[in-house]
């Protein structure tokens, strides 16, 4: 299992040992990650996996039970001692929203500003209405505003206190597709034109990987593997990671080498050494990208299943009951259901685990 970086004093976010959960049962143990000044850091997982319950610690909702949270090389959660989250310096976005319908969007923006002189708070609201590219509309209500907007006056109104950090629960889950992949981007560039971190919850790979600059992939309230999108993707830590992140399929397959795997698709060999005995039983993972289209090869599997989407079409092939794989193919590229295809496995990133 790997978790984040080092620790050390340097970074704005640092969770060691962390456990928690509810009425005494635990729901996340041992959890360990830390996030640089300036980054964008994302928990993913499958519903129950405790990524929301790491959150509500963060924020300060909820009590820790060991382990401990530091903001700034300062302590804000330690067992039997939780700094209130209004004195946190911690902004939150929800997936809601939870924007007061009676007041107006510049109100709203505005609403966690105190302190501040009528032309100073006026000021930082046209600000961040600017920002989020909502200027025209400081006067209008909630309800009058689509979901995408109504999610950027909520972001305006979390950066309108200068936070440390801000929380993404879930932030873009009711916004169709589109809208949503959109808007993930141009949140990820206000927060990268602020400097300010930032740590998201979501179930949506693409979202997560389109966002943030490392990723934690959480089961069972512990966290799986800490690392960069491309290495989740190319170098999963385990099998879980593997299968979860990313479209793939477990063949199986036989080591004969340090590097080297026989299976019904033929030779595969990677970019890492393993230490495999010979004869080893081995579940190879194969991505819809390692397989090419190739004319010349005596590897022709049968269609099953075709998926298209527009610039590319997704076949399922089977080799046998025991091999399927998936491949990503050109649109133009067009084969029918049963058709036997010529193909070769084109795998730099050489995926295997030990079959159990």
């Amino acid at each position: 299992m790997t978790t984040a970086n080092p620790m050390t004093d340097n970074w704005l976010l640092d969770v060691r040992s962390l456990s928690c959960g509810y009425g005494g049962t635990p729901v996340v143990a041992g959890v360990n990650f830390a996030l640089g000044h300036g980054d964008i850091g994302c928990l993913l997982g499958p519903s129950g996996c405790g990524k929301s319950t790491i959150l509500r610690a963060l924020a300060g909702f909820l009590s820790i039970a060991e382990g401990e949270i530091r903001l700034n090389g300062d302590a804000i959660s330690l067992p039997g001692r939780t700094l209130p989250p209004e004195q946190r310096r911690i902004g939150m976005v929800f997936q809601d929203y939870a924007l007061f319908p009676h007041l107006t969007i510049s109100d709203n923006v505005g609403f966690g500003l105190k302190g501040l002189s009528r032309p100073e708070r006026s000021a930082k609201v046209d600000q961040l209405l600017n920002l989020v590219h909502l200027q025209d509309l400081a006067n209008q209500y909630p309800h009058q505003l689509s979901g995408g907007q109504q999610q950027r006056v909520a972001l305006a109104r979390a950066l309108a206190p200068e936070p440390t950090l801000i929380l993404l629960d879930e932030p873009f889950s009711n916004l169709d597709a589109d809208l949503r992949r959109r808007l993930s981007l141009d949140v990820r560039d206000i927060l990268k034109t602020l400097g300010i971190s930032a740590l998201l919850v979501t179930h949506d790979q693409q979202e997560a990987f389109a966002m943030c600059d490392q990723v934690a992939v959480l089961k069972d309230g512990g966290i799986q593997q800490w690392d960069v999108p491309f290495n989740l993707y190319h170098e999963p830590a385990n099998r879980f990671v593997a299968g979860f992140v990313g479209q793939g399929a477990f063949i199986p397959g036989t080591a004969v080498g340090p590097d080297t795997i026989t299976s019904e698709l033929g030779e595969l060999t990677g970019n890492r050494a393993y230490r495999w005995q010979a004869g080893t039983l081995l579940d190879v993972l194969i991505r819809p990208d390692d397989i090419v289209y190739d004319e010349t090869s005596s590897l022709q599997p049968r269609v099953i299943e075709k998926t298209f989407a527009g610039t590319s079409t997704l076949y399922r092939f089977r080799m046998s009951d025991d091999t399927e794989f998936e491949a990503l193919f050109r649109s133009h590229l067009d084969f029918r259901l049963g058709e036997l295809v010529p193909v070769r496995v084109e795998a730099d990133h050489l995926i295997a685990f030990e079959r159990t």
